[in-house]
């Protein structure tokens, strides 16, 4: 028998085709690019084999109630998966091991790593360069007038070469960008981490420091870490004091990990030079924030992982982890609970 799924939003092409092609499910979509509402969302997953989502649908104990006891597999098609509530699919996996029913596996869930490590990291080196380089400002003044006579100190910028690049939260995508900014000449790469990773750490020679050496050091801080309990609001006003009033503040991660409100402060005051955010908190972030009047914050509307490629890379992953948790059998990419 075919199994029931609900894809939660107009995915890229290749994906759709592989769930097409795998004659196993019957999926309903959610054609359109704009979230699908709660309530039609909690209608929707009703008797649901499988959820294919983004990173949008909070996938929380009321959407698994709502789903019932036969949801197997939920598929999100992202790196990040902190708006799945692991705890709640965690405890259903464990009732479902007492339930001493042998075929009950409980809720297994699929993400799409690895696969949007260039991607991002492409961009999070051309938010540097932009917000470094002040090349929006600079757009803005070509624009309107303001480009008069040639000016000494103008519009000048920082620059890479001979420079230290921190990066909090080393992993694929860390590694990635170090390789790419390398070519710059940059001096020295240095890291910090819940603990040192030696193996990435050696193939962009890395530097383990504290927390505190990483903003003191650091002339571009690039964040890269997930958002746990831990890293929420880990960029605040105490990591902005220690850093240079040079240094450059770059965000690719998570909204969840800086602190806006300690932010906006560091950038209006001259406590650092500037920052470049491609998420924020909320998104989109209401154009009245005041983030949004600093000619120093260069802000994107998560666009991270957005290429054809790796969209279409991302929607095929998800897709194949979905149909192989239905089919019982090991996912390419699968979060232990």
């Amino acid at each position: 028998d075919s199994a029931r799924v609900y894809v939660t939003r107009k995915v890229p092409p290749d994906g759709l085709e592989v769930l097409r092609k795998s004659g196993r499910v019957q999926f309903e979509l959610w054609d359109t690019d704009d979230p699908v509402p709660r309530a039609e969302l909690l209608k929707k997953v009703r008797g649901v084999d499988g959820l294919l989502c983004v990173l949008t649908e909070k996938v929380d104990a009321e959407l698994l109630d709502a789903a019932g006891p036969g949801l197997k597999v939920v598929s999100t098609m992202s790196v990040g998966y902190d708006h799945l509530s692991l705890e709640e699919l965690k405890k259903r996996s464990l009732e479902c091991v007492y339930c001493h029913f042998h075929l009950c596996r409980g809720i297994r869930v699929g993400y799409t790593p690895d696969v949007l490590t260039d991607a991002v990291a492409e961009l999070t080196v051309a938010l540097l360069l932009c917000t470094s380089r002040r090349l929006v400002e600079a757009t803005h003044e070509a624009k309107t007038g303001g480009w008069g006579t040639w000016r000494t100190l103008w519009l000048c910028g920082y620059e890479l070469a001979n420079s230290t690049v921190g990066i909090l939260g080393l992993g694929r995508i860390g590694v990635a960008i170090a390789e790419r900014l390398k070519p710059f000449k940059v001096k020295k790469f240095i890291y910090t981490d819940v603990a040192p990773r030696p193996e990435l750490a050696n193939m962009i020679n890395a530097e383990y420091v504290s927390m505190d050496e990483l903003a003191q050091q650091s002339d571009f801080l690039t964040i890269c870490c997930a958002l746990t309990p831990e890293t929420q609001g880990i960029c605040n006003k105490n990591l902005f004091s220690k850093m240079k009033e040079t240094s450059i503040f770059i965000n690719t991660s998570r909204g969840g990990v800086v602190n806006q409100d300690d932010l906006y402060e560091a950038l209006a005051t001259g406590q650092i030079a500037g920052a470049g955010l491609d998420v924020t908190t909320p998104e989109p972030l209401p154009t009245s924030h005041p983030l949004f009047t600093l000619k120093n914050c260069v802000i994107l509307p998560h666009i991270a992982s957005a290429s054809y490629t790796t969209r279409n890379a991302m929607s095929v992953l998800a897709a194949n982890n979905l149909l192989a948790g239905l089919r019982g059998e090991p996912m390419e990419k699968e979060l232990k609970l």
